[in-house]
């Protein structure tokens, strides 16, 4: 049974959408084509300077699963655009460093397979120095993929995943885990899917997340996707800003695990039960401010304020006012709008 709306306001509520690739409605430009990250994707840290992605080696059009295998793991700097949607055998496909990918026109992308940011699986507790890093997906249609959609794993940094649609995956559509930091997900609408964004993998893999999984979610559109919005385990902190939340059955954010949550200017729409510290395993920290809780969104489950890192203390920006968020995000999240 929902919970009693922390507060009310008038609202329109937006149909569901099918997964199948189809143009957006033209809108008129909103300040979400950025042509750099906002948030941790920007930091200065681990010896990258903010996320550039391929910029400054060749652009390549790839239109087919071998030509996009080959050059996203390609050594090097490299930009590769996808026109079309392609279709990749089951698995999942490595991302080399300095790579953006990036779809031409609002159907491009993958089906069938899925992205992997990161190196082999292993015990490692501190980033090695070949570790993949400076890696941009942007404009992408994600579809049917037989794991992941995107997966970033084994201490992979500044990876900024952006203006992509995702949906009917197998598993985790974006996810994020073993030591892998300052990643920015931003302006990406998620839907026909249930297990959405994972942030950290397992409630026993403190020793290799703990420092790490510092991730930035901002203007996300988390359209009828039940849970994992995202699911947090160990970072800290983790920047939820003025994403849309519409119509999600179970949870929004989920923080646990001695993560540490700051979660700010966001809209939930219908939303079972909106932030919680208390989900599943060992209890996260929530920092609250300044959301809207609208129709049958439950109150906020939140405590452990003291414990969460402020986001200014690494970088700038700029709160859109939460009453705005639902116009913003859903005028401009997804492909085809860059």
């Amino acid at each position: 049974m929902r919970r009693t709306p922390a507060f009310a306001l008038a609202a329109t509520l937006i149909g569901g959408v099918t997964a199948a690739v189809t143009a957006p409605v033209a809108a008129a430009p909103v300040a979400a084509a950025a042509d750099s990250p906002v948030g941790f994707a920007s930091v200065n840290a681990l010896g990258q300077n903010g996320t550039t992605g391929g910029a400054g080696g060749p652009e390549v059009t790839v239109t087919n699963a071998d030509d996009f295998i080959a050059n996203i793991k390609a050594a090097g700097p490299r930009v590769v655009r996808v026109q079309g949607l392609i279709t990749l055998p089951a698995g999942m496909y490595d991302v080399s460093s300095d790579k953006t990918i990036t779809g031409v026109g609002a159907s491009s992308g993958i089906t069938g397979g899925g992205l992997n940011v990161g190196l082999p699986v292993s015990g490692a507790t501190t980033p090695p120095a070949d570790a993949v890093h400076n890696v941009i997906i942007r404009n992408m249609v994600f579809r049917n993929a037989s794991d992941d959609s995107i997966n970033v794993q084994m201490f992979s940094h500044h990876v900024w995943i952006d203006h992509n649609d995702l949906a009917s995956g197998y598993d985790g559509l974006i996810d994020i885990k073993r030591g892998s930091s300052y990643v920015t997900v931003s302006w990406n609408h998620t839907h026909h899917h249930t297990k959405n964004m994972l942030l950290g993998h397992d409630d026993k893999n403190g020793a290799q997340d703990t420092g790490y999984l510092k991730v930035t979610y901002h203007h996300n559109w988390f359209d009828k996707t039940p849970q994992r919005n995202p699911r947090v385990r160990f970072g800290n902190p983790v920047h939820v800003f003025n994403n849309y939340y519409f119509d999600n059955s179970d949870t929004g954010v989920a923080c646990q695990a001695r993560s540490g949550c700051w979660v700010e200017g966001n809209y939930f729409e219908d939303v079972e039960e909106p932030m919680t510290n208390s989900y599943s395993g060992p209890r996260g920290n929530i920092v609250e401010r300044n959301n809207v809780y609208v129709g049958e969104s439950g109150s906020p489950d939140i405590g452990g304020s003291s414990g969460v890192e402020d986001p200014a203390r690494y970088y700038q920006y700029t709160v859109d006012g939460p009453g705005d968020v639902k116009t913003l995000v859903t005028r401009g999240a997804g492909t085809g709008r860059i």
